[in-house]
């Protein structure tokens, strides 16, 4: 049984070889993949101590307001410690990524020169990534306005 080649000359000489690379190339989109799924996990986690830092900002800078508590700096200083508690992980969550994804490519080009993996295998941006830094942006904005009584959120 033959396999269709996508060039001219085959670069296999044996079909066993040309599976196996099939099956490294297929390995590195997995990868990816994964890479993006931890990804997804640092996001949810961030926006649950940015959402809830904040919550707590605005629960005590309500109450202080309204004269049920005398001071709220406490549970405001909590809440700001909680937002920038996630910004700090989305941004070492970013770093990590980009840095694994550079190393994954890098690697690919290694084992493609060395002829043990074929074909151009896309490598598109990462909408995991792009969301990352939405919400890191969001984040920083909170802290702004916590902190300095400023932005959209104030």
């Amino acid at each position: 049984m033959t396999t269709p080649q996508l060039h001219d000359e085959p670069l296999f000489k044996d079909e066993s070889s040309e599976l196996a690379a099939r099956r490294t190339g297929m390995a590195f989109q997995r990868t990816r993949l994964a890479a993006d799924r931890t990804l997804m996990a640092v996001i949810r986690t961030s926006l649950s101590l940015i959402s809830f830092g904040f919550t707590i900002h605005k629960v005590f800078e309500g109450l202080k307001e309204s004269g049920a508590i005398a001071h709220a700096a406490s549970g405001r200083n909590f809440g700001v410690a909680l937002v920038l508690l996630g910004v700090v992980m989305l941004v070492i969550g970013i770093g990590y990524h980009a840095w694994f994804m550079l190393a994954l490519r890098r690697q690919r080009r290694t084992m493609a020169a060395d002829g043990l993996v074929y074909g151009e295998s896309p490598f598109p941006p990462s909408m995991t990534l792009i969301t990352a830094i939405l919400l890191l942006i969001l984040g920083v904005v909170a802290i702004l306005s916590m902190t300095l009584h400023m932005g959209p959120f104030e």
